[in-house]
């Protein structure tokens, strides 16, 4: 047997292929503390690396900064990188690289950049006695390049996004995260058993993915926000999970004692919309046989989940303002205003700004609703979040399917990091249940993700009939608005429906009135 090494099996292709893989089967366990992997296994070679380092330039005191710099270069660069220094001062050390020591497959773990962050950071800490790594881009997000920023000077990074290191202990910014995250996640599982009173083993109680800096930023606005009274305005895509931070928020307030209540206001037809928020009298309306206790009533010292506010109608955002400067409502058909004590949380996938200037939401609402603004990014601004969620659900179809899918192949798990994802975690999971439903293993090998794509002949016939109506819609609106000169009355009485439908219409097919006046 040759003793001639196979081509391209070097000691550095071996380090890589070994490290993605790792990498790869804690994906597919379902493993909760793949980053603390990382960790730990980042922690131990770059004290190795820089003993090794010392010893071949026989350095007994502390790193100088160039000294360091020449390490961490010399360092990616002999496993495959293309690292240089970019610039230097006193405070901050800037290097920039072209191409990963991981090679191309670090794209589908970009978990992996915390190992940089990791090397870098432990080996400036023990030498500077403080660093916080900050990457700016990177390859495994798709930006092309690398930039990295190593602050050694505290007051100069604060305020910075990244990893903190002190001296030789483990990033604490890590270690706090995690405390937080738990304890989150505590109070949601607490609240949600006492309000079913069904195991948690039966059913999956609320679960938050926050693996992404984005969603861990997420989870520490929730940490200063729920304590206080402040409303708060969740803003994001449809199917981000708004209404798990809206519990989160609750969760985390003096009120996870009392009621929360979720509300879809897009859902409720708008005549019935007062009646469902503030109640009625007996008798304040045909069919208004009793008296009827609105959510706010039910809500009493708690929090009101408001989803599609942008979808209150005229007169509800009326009453909404009311009780949000007074607090007190006044139920449909009633005489006497009635104390309520509730916390708003509203939610919406619009721009709420947007609204207003076109004058279909009340611009003294909004600044009272949007106190506190939180942005949920879209799945596709999280890949760092991805394995997880896709672990999660696997384990809720799990078990309302009662199959034994345990994860997704590589291919599959692949294809999942570069689809767009629109429809969020949502269009997410209903991806997942179509591929399980059809898997007989443990594992989907599989995933149409082109028949939801808005671009394949393979649509349905449902959506097919739908693009048709809205091509018809949107002709004919710009038609009317041609004929009545702009004029958003006379189209409206010219379509049958209201004016602001009509500015709904406007926004929907991104027309400008000012092209047709």
């Amino acid at each position: 047997m040759s003793n001639t090494p196979l081509p391209g099996l070097t000691p550095t292709f071996f380090l890589q292929t070994f490290v993605l893989e790792l990498m790869h089967a804690n994906e597919q366990l379902g493993q909760q503390h793949c980053e603390q992997l990382i960790e730990q296994i980042a922690r131990s070679a770059g004290c190795f690396f820089e003993e090794t380092y010392r010893n071949e330039q026989n350095i007994h005191d502390s790193l100088d900064k160039e000294s360091y710099t020449d390490l961490i270069l010399g360092l990616k660069n002999s496993i495959g990188g293309n690292f240089s220094l970019s610039s230097s001062n006193q405070d901050c050390i800037n290097v920039v690289n072209s191409r990963c020591p991981f090679g191309e497959g670090v794209t589908n773990f970009p978990e992996l950049c915390r190992m940089t962050s990791s090397v870098f950071g432990g080996i400036a800490a023990r030498n500077f006695g403080y660093a916080k790594v900050e990457i700016r881009k990177s390859i495994a997000r798709h930006d092309g390049c690398c930039e990295v920023c190593i602050h050694t000077n505290p007051a100069a990074a604060a305020g910075r996004q990244g990893l903190e290191y002190t001296d030789n202990t483990p990033a604490k910014e890590t270690q706090d995260m995690a405390t937080l995250h738990s304890r989150i996640e505590e109070r949601m599982q607490k609240i949600w058993r006492d309000q079913t009173k069904i195991p948690v083993k039966k059913q999956q109680p609320p679960t938050i993915v926050a693996k992404s800096p984005s969603m861990q930023n997420v989870l520490k606005s929730i940490e200063i926000v729920a304590p206080t009274t402040a409303s708060v305005l969740i803003e994001g895509e449809t199917g981000v999970g708004k209404e798990l931070m809206a519990r989160a928020i609750h969760a985390m307030s003096e009120r996870h004692h009392k009621p929360f209540i979720a509300i879809n206001c897009g859902a409720i037809p708008e005549t019935l919309i007062e009646s469902v928020l503030f109640g009625h009298e007996k008798g304040a309306f045909t069919g208004a046989l009793e008296v009827h206790h609105g959510y706010f009533e039910r809500a009493e010292g708690g929090t009101l989940f408001l989803d599609e506010v942008d979808a209150l109608s005229p007169a509800a955002q009326t009453r909404l303002l009311r009780v949000l400067q007074e607090g007190e409502i006044e139920r449909v058909g009633g005489k006497h205003t009635l104390a309520v004590d509730v916390r708003i949380v509203s939610a919406t996938n619009q721009q709420l700004e947007k609204l207003v200037e076109q004058k279909l939401f009340r611009k003294d609402l909004y600044y009272r609703v949007n106190v506190i603004s939180l942005k949920i990014p879209p799945l596709a601004e999280r890949p760092e979040d991805l394995p997880y969620v896709v672990n999660l659900i696997l384990k809720r179809l799990n078990k309302k399917y009662n199959k034994q899918v345990e994860s997704v192949s590589r291919e599959v798990m692949q294809k999942i990091r570069d689809y767009p994802w629109p429809g969020n975690v949502r269009e997410l999971e209903n991806t997942l249940e179509r591929g399980l439903l059809f898997t007989k293993g443990n594992e989907i090998k599989g995933l149409d993700l082109e028949l939801i794509s808005d671009d394949t002949p393979l649509e349905g016939w449902k959506k097919i009939k739908e693009r048709a109506a809205s091509n018809v819609e949107e002709t004919f609106l710009e038609d009317a608005l041609k004929n009545f000169q702009g004029d958003i009355k006379k189209v409206a009485e010219d379509m049958n429906i209201s004016t602001r439908a009509i500015y709904n219409k406007l926004n929907k097919y991104k027309i400008k009135l000012a092209d047709y006046r």
